[in-house]
């Protein structure tokens, strides 16, 4: 059989159209391979949990798997070519980091780089993606948490055992005083000029139990919170104030501190309140330096919780901004138990918004003493962070970080200690008239 005569130009034609097909085709492969851009890659360490972040131009999927003997977790990220920021992303790991030892990076098969964390003990991760926000692209971000979490009650319980200890024999001692002044038919007070020889014995105790106070500094890790012209970031100067303040109520023979992060990570809204709520918190202080459109605004001011709408338009927009933290920190939608974070919101009570209005006006009149406030009285705005239901809760704006006057007092440490001072005597006088009511536990 005869084959079919094809003229040369039309043979060349062909050639040229299937030579251009394959170079189609190979830009195509290059595409996927190299369409994607790593930005950035970021590792935040902290006793909660650890978590590695990558940021790239475009969504790219991600698969993971748990090896044991040793632990390991091995990720592949498809659509990807091993570059230098990647590369980066080794020597972001630092010894003290409580879950990773160290992380390998390669090149896994074409388009698909595999990243192995090497683990120092077995962990429950949870890896997703987030969709561009705020100043951020897209993100893959791996939370590794421990299989085991620290127990924050049992931890506070352990580190103020010692003051557990002086209170009970300080309340041992009220109690024998105000037996051997009824026996003796002796004045009770003043005990020290009732009994002479007994003016070592401390004043009557007027606590039953240690005062937890949980500190919570906003922010933190992928989130940074307001940005200053000076370039200060919220997140850093409320964590230095708060751990001010947390080393002032340290000194308080009735009191314990609790901090909600102790370092530069993310720590979601709800489990803000969830933390305060396990540490059986007596009160609840988010720590912040806001921002606002104006750079002119100016003055600390104090929030409470409202459930019927902000007292003013600024509070509503302070409120708006603060709940969008989450979306900018990042948190895995699929497993946020909704459920718990609606019933906050739902168990918030008339009575836990009182008590926050009286503590919030004792801080403010303290803070009002020495520097410039944007509200005379406590404002109240709808902020997730305040809604736990049997907690009184308030949020302190320290100062306004859009101004570049406040930004530069935020970052004079005699400003930050004058402030952690003023907290803690509003907090002091306001238990000094609402003393705790006595626990049936221990702790």
């Amino acid at each position: 059989m005869r084959r079919p005569k094809i003229n040369l130009s039309k043979r060349k034609h062909l050639q040229t159209s299937a030579k251009f097909l394959g170079f189609v085709l190979l830009l195509g492969e290059i595409e996927i391979a190299w369409g994607a851009k790593i930005l950035g890659v970021r590792v935040w360490p902290s006793e909660d949990y650890t978590r590695i972040t990558l940021e790239s131009d475009k969504a790219l999927p991600i698969t993971h798997q748990i090896l044991t003997n040793p632990d390991r977790l091995v990720v592949d990220v498809q659509g990807l070519e091993l570059n230098p920021t990647l590369k980066d992303l080794v020597a972001k790991v630092k010894p003290n980091d409580p879950y990773v030892s160290q992380i390998r990076v390669g090149q896994f098969q074409a388009g698909i780089v595999r990243l192995v964390f090497d683990l120092k003990e077995p962990i429950k991760p949870q890896l997703f993606t987030l969709d561009p926000v705020a100043e951020y692209n897209y993100r893959m971000v791996f939370d590794l948490y421990p299989t085991t979490p620290p127990d924050p009650l049992m931890e506070l319980v352990k580190s103020s055992a010692r003051k557990e200890s002086a209170l009970a024999k300080s309340n041992e001692e009220v109690d024998l005083i105000a037996q051997f002044a009824a026996k003796k038919d002796i004045p009770k007070a003043p005990v020290a000029q009732a009994i002479p020889e007994t003016k070592d014995i401390p004043a009557p105790a007027k606590y039953k139990r240690l005062i937890t106070i949980a500190i919570d500094p906003g922010h933190g890790g992928e989130d940074p919170g307001a940005i200053g012209s000076m370039g200060s970031k919220e997140k850093n100067v409320v964590l230095s104030i708060a751990k001010r303040l947390r080393d002032k109520i340290e000194g308080e023979a009735y009191m314990r501190p609790f901090l909600t992060r102790d370092g530069d990570y993310f720590v979601p809204l709800n489990v803000r309140v969830q933390k305060a709520r396990r540490v059986e918190a007596d009160l609840f202080v988010s720590i912040h330096a806001d921002a606002f459109i104006q750079p002119n605004a100016k003055g600390a001011s104090v929030f409470a919780l409202s459930q019927l709408g902000a007292s003013s338009s600024m509070a509503r927009w302070m409120a708006n901004k603060e709940n969008a933290s989450d979306l900018i920190g990042g948190i895995n939608i699929k497993t946020k138990d909704q459920q718990v974070a609606n019933l906050l919101l739902d168990m918030s009570t008339t009575a836990q918004i009182k008590d926050s209005l009286q503590v919030g006006n004792s801080i403010l009149k303290q803070i009002g003493g020495f520097a410039p406030l944007h509200k005379a009285k406590v404002e109240q705005a709808s902020f997730a962070v305040l809604k736990a239901p049997d907690i009184p809760s308030i949020l302190v704006e320290t100062a306004f970080i859009s101004n570049p006057q406040e930004e530069a007092r935020l970052n004079d440490e005699s400003y930050q200690d004058r402030i952690a001072e003023a907290i803690l005597k509003g907090i002091k006088e306001y238990f000094s008239k609402n003393p705790p009511v006595a626990r049936r536990s221990n702790s």
